[in-house]
């Protein structure tokens, strides 16, 4: 459960990172696609970073702090990796 809700969670930062970020969107799938990737990641990571288990329990229990920990890490995750992606394809077009 937790997982699908930082995917969709980084979808949302992807998006918002690229329409924010002009000049570093991948496209609406590229931003898309790297924000629901680094949604995944980043939620993972937080997570690993926390140490509480709080993202893990997010399905058992649906405790609100469990998915705003979820929805936090997902987003932030996104719309890093969706900067950094784009942020290489501008130095590789140059």
């Amino acid at each position: 459960m937790e997982l699908i809700i930082q995917i969709i969670a980084g979808l949302i930062g992807g998006n918002a990172a690229g329409a924010g970020l002009k000049n570093l969107s991948l496209g609406t799938a590229g931003n898309s696609i790297a924000g629901a990737v680094g949604g995944g990641l980043g939620g993972v990571i937080l997570a690993m970073l926390g140490g509480d288990g709080a993202a893990a329990d997010a399905a058992k229990s649906l405790d609100l702090n469990a998915i705003i920990q979820s929805v936090a890490g997902g987003g932030v995750g996104g719309a890093v990796l969706t900067a950094i992606l784009g942020a290489i394809r501008k130095a590789l077009v140059k």
